[in-house]
């Protein structure tokens, strides 16, 4: 009897370590159980060079959602990224301004926005206009070149 109490408490102990593990990899990975309170937002980018789905969504570098989708807006052929916000920050104004953002040198990017001055309040399928695109380091490599062999070819 001893015996059997003992293996029932290894195989407690063991599933509970396999479930502690389980939502340590759900929460590491960004992915949620079930769901929580958010509401969509949308934002148009000129250049989203290096965004990706689930990058995270920060104010006053506060993670308050995250990119659920980056379509082609085949009207204005800009980049339509979805944004995911969380409810408890239901008083954004409809002039905040979204931009895309490197976290360190060249790390990930990820999207900040800064709050606006606007009286009416962005609601679910609300869309920020005023946008900053991805800084790409290609193209500004690619300008000091251009303006170096310009100067010297003016000589």
């Amino acid at each position: 009897m001893q015996n059997r109490t003992l293996e029932i408490g290894v195989g407690l102990f063991l599933l509970a370590g396999l479930l502690a593990l389980l939502l340590l990899a759900l929460r590491v990975s960004g992915l949620t159980v079930g769901s929580s309170d958010t509401y969509k937002v949308y934002a148009h980018f000129e250049n989203i060079a290096g965004l990706t789905v689930r990058a995270r969504v920060t104010m006053a570098g506060v993670t308050i959602g995250k990119v659920t989708a980056i379509d082609l807006d085949r009207d204005t052929y800009t980049g339509r990224v979805t944004l995911l916000l969380d409810n408890s920050v239901d008083n954004l104004p409809t002039d905040s301004t979204a931009s895309i953002l490197t976290a360190g040198l060249l790390g990930e990017k990820y999207i900040g926005i800064s709050v606006g001055g606007d009286e009416e309040v962005l609601v679910d399928g609300s869309t920020i206009y005023d946008t900053q695109s991805s800084l790409v380091l290609e193209d500004l490599i690619g300008k000091f070149l251009l303006n170096s062999v310009n100067k010297d070819g003016a000589n």
